[in-house]
């Protein structure tokens, strides 16, 4: 049974950083494209990130270009987002999730049916 687990969020000052890591076990990632999701409440779950099994191609929403990277390292089973210029619009749970292919739908891993718990991430002064 394949296990996420988020870890890395907490309370920043607008303009801040932060460094979000998923851990998987279960399974090797290196055969699976593997991307971030946000939430908040009364909204719908965003498609923040994805990257491919090599990392050749990474996607992301047009609300976090040029702010937030995607990475892995397939040898620990673990990707990361790094989030920088955080605004408070980008306070939310943020999850990751596995696809059971190696293909990015845009910023979302195609049909992924493997999730962690979330992470909450504040943004706020």
């Amino acid at each position: 049974q394949l296990q996420l687990v988020e870890s890395g969020g907490g309370l920043v000052q607008p303009g801040g950083s932060l460094r979000l890591s998923c851990a998987v076990s279960g399974r090797t990632l290196a055969y699976y494209a593997i991307g971030w999701f946000r939430q908040t409440p009364g909204k719908e779950r965003e498609g923040v990130s994805c990257i491919t099994s090599s990392g050749d191609t990474t996607n992301y929403a047009d609300s976090v270009k040029g702010r937030f990277t995607i990475s892995r390292d397939n040898a620990k089973n673990t990707v990361y987002l790094q989030m920088n210029s955080l605004k408070p619009d980008d306070t939310a749970v943020y999850y990751c999730a596995v696809s059971p292919y190696n293909y990015c739908s845009g910023a979302v891993p195609r049909n992924a049916n493997y999730w962690g718990q979330g992470t909450q991430v504040t943004v706020s002064s």
